[in-house]
């Protein structure tokens, strides 16, 4: 029988995934900071040539590159905004800056990005410069004893900003020592430093309300389009496959059986025959009917689940396919017909294009979105414009306010992300 330690009443045990987890939450902070600091060093840039224009405009010849230092500005915000929105809620861009100089001042967006510059290049520089030197003492620190012994006597210090000099191995063990303190301090501030340097460019970079309420209506109007778009193009497809297989197949059908009907009392075997090619003619359509009914909604959704469902897909793929799911909860039926369709499409175009001989599709559910991914291991070079289906695909995942992702350089391989709200 296991047994288990139990820690006395209102003292937490020690738990080394909590260890684990601070370690990998100060490294994701350090490599903020860092990014920071990339940002930081083109604000001092930016903000030397803002103070160079103003200068030049004292004496009248600064006017002309307002507009130019102004775009420069509003590159480095925009660099800010990419990197906050990488770690984050995004920020989305505001209206290009105006050409002319009063305007362009006069412009929110453009004085609340003044001011962001003006703090970054100091406090975001000075916050990115502190949190990089807690690794690198910890670093030095540590290494001391390996190499104290190279520097000359004189100069021998520690990087304790000389609280004392270094005279024997005891002391030198001190300064190891060290090592542990300056990351213990790095694993304390540094998440706090990162949050520190990002809450400007969120405060001052991020877009007013109505901005933001504005964009949201156009998105939805873009989204309605798409569905409406994606509603035609399936009832056109929809109508296609009824004209074109099932229709002509019964209308095959009732002439078959007319001619049969006239041959029935002049040549009863040759009547039997065209009956014959009738009632094939007859279950070729109702096959191709009950492969489209299929094809507006499938069956397997609705009996088990959409892993089964893109199992089935897997099977019938001409290219070696192997499916990743989990066993997450059902979603709305209509989310689940998208990703459905979205793997069939995407699962096609492998077949017929690609040149794939493996492929994958993995199906995730992570708190109130549905991700699906398809890759395969062929030549590459997929595009959404080239009328290969990607675009239809893209207008369905839209539709349903989701993302759309392909990443296919040439040479391979092709990765397809799509992600679908389907609610907590």
């Amino acid at each position: 029988m296991r047994t288990h330690d139990v820690a006395p009443t209102g003292v937490k045990p020690f738990r080394r995934w909590d260890l684990v987890a601070r370690a990998r939450s100060t490294l994701d902070a350090m490599e903020h900071l860092v990014g920071g600091l990339g940002t930081a060093v083109l604000a001092v840039a930016a903000l030397f040539g803002l103070l160079v224009t103003a200068a030049a405009c004292l004496v009248g010849v600064g006017v002309l590159l307002v507009p130019t230092a102004l775009r420069g500005l509003r590159v480095v915000a925009d660099r800010e905004r990419e990197r906050l929105s990488r770690w984050g809620p995004e920020i989305t861009a505001p209206e290009p800056v105006p050409h002319r100089p009063l305007a362009a001042l006069r412009d929110l967006a453009v004085r609340r990005e003044l001011v962001w510059v003006a703090g970054h290049a100091f406090f975001g520089l000075s916050l990115g410069l502190a949190a990089l030197t807690l690794p690198l003492n910890a670093v030095r620190d540590i290494s001391f004893p390996l190499w104290w012994h190279l520097v000359p006597p004189d100069d021998l210090a520690t990087s304790s900003m000389g609280l004392w000099t270094v005279d024997d191995l005891a002391d030198v063990l001190g300064v190891a020592l060290l090592g542990p303190v300056w990351l213990t301090l790095a694993m304390i501030l540094v998440p706090h430093m990162a949050r520190w340097q990002a809450w400007p460019g969120r405060r001052l970079l991020s877009s007013d309300r109505d901005a933001d309420l504005v964009l949201r209506i156009a998105q939805l109007t873009a989204t309605r389009a798409g569905a409406l778009d994606a509603h035609a193009a399936e009832l056109r497809r929809i109508e296609r496959s009824l004209h074109d297989g099932t229709q002509n197949r019964l209308v095959a059908v009732t002439v078959l059986l007319g001619a049969a009907r006239r041959a029935l009392a002049r040549d009863p075997e040759q009547a039997a025959v065209i009956v014959d090619r009738a009632q094939d003619a007859a279950e070729q359509a109702l096959a191709e009917l009950r492969a489209v009914v299929r094809s507006i909604l499938p069956p397997v959704l609705t009996d088990r689940s959409l892993a089964d469902a893109l199992a089935t897909l897997a099977t019938a793929c001409p290219v070696p396919c192997r499916i990743d799911t989990d066993e997450a909860e059902r979603c709305a039926a209509s989310v689940e017909a998208t990703a459905y369709f979205a793997a069939a499409e995407a699962l096609t175009n492998v077949a017929r294009h690609s040149g794939a001989q493996h492929s994958a599709v993995t199906l995730r559910r992570h708190d109130d979105h549905l991700r699906l991914e398809i890759t395969d291991d062929g030549h590459g070079g997929a595009d959404v414009h080239a009328g290969s289906g990607l675009a239809g695909i893209r207008r369905r995942v839209e539709a349903h306010d989701g993302t759309f992702a392909l990443t296919s350089p040439s040479g391979g391989p092709t990765t397809l992300v799509v992600s679908l709200p389907c609610g907590s």
